[in-house]
């Protein structure tokens, strides 16, 4: 985005589907907020995550991001994208039993609405907003429970089919041929979000290709229509 300023129902208009009429007018009128901008390959949250505690977070306008979580080469990871509400700041204290800090990988360069205490003022008068960003939350978290469920499949290439299936039902777009899911995602990244090494993830590619399940493209991955059938399959054998 090139300006600072974001007008989030107009940037988001699904947050604004329970107002209609001049509340909605009001809405857009009011639910601003400045923009913080991500074009780096890593994001560490800093000044501006600390000044941000107390508000309601960060909300992706646009970009991707990976969360990770974990150490020694071994990570838990979830991909982010647009409509998602994140609070950077928030971790387990200095007293949780296990502690891991996050870090964050910038796919795409990234916008995020800054909805900060005044954002939050000025959000007052529109409960059916705030009851849109707190379903965002707990999407958020189902998704990541899925992702959860998927690491524990016991063959790496049935968790690389389950994830890219998983991802098509935010990202993919139906084609004659297949699914396209467009996401630049490295092997490495695939390898975070499934809880495997990058070289299994590389040879486990090239198996779902070989079986015609997946097909990578210059714009992400193709996946093969019988590839959701074998996908449920293999969750059903491991139930």
């Amino acid at each position: 985005m090139a300006s600072l300023v974001s007008n989030i129902l107009v940037d988001d208009p699904d947050l604004g589907s329970g107002l209609d009429g001049p509340r909605l007018n009001r809405a857009r009128r009011d639910l601003v907020a400045r923009v913080l901008t991500l074009g780096g390959h890593r994001w560490t949250p800093g000044a501006e995550a600390d000044a941000l505690q107390g508000g309601i977070g960060l909300l992706v306008l646009e970009g991707l991001l990976v969360r990770r979580v974990g150490g020694d080469g071994r990570f838990g990871a979830e991909l982010l994208g647009p409509g998602d509400v994140l609070r950077p700041w928030d971790h387990d204290g200095e007293d949780a039993a296990l502690a891991f800090d996050p870090s964050f990988v910038v796919v795409e360069a990234a916008d995020l609405a800054v909805l900060d205490l005044a954002f939050g003022e000025r959000l007052a008068p529109y409960p059916e907003v705030t009851g849109a960003l707190v379903a965002r939350a707990l999407q958020r978290a189902r998704s990541l429970a899925v992702t959860m469920a998927i690491a524990h499949q016991r063959r790496v290439d049935r968790r690389l089919l389950m994830l890219l299936w998983h991802l098509a039902d935010r990202w993919g777009r139906v084609t004659p041929v297949g699914v396209r899911v467009s996401l630049p995602l490295t092997h490495q990244t695939l390898a975070d979000l499934v809880a495997a090494r990058r070289p299994a993830v590389t040879t486990a590619l090239a198996q779902l290709e070989h079986e015609g399940l997946v097909m990578r493209g210059e714009q992400g991955w193709l996946l093969a229509p019988q590839g959701r059938t074998d996908a449920t399959t293999a969750r059903a054998r491991q139930a």
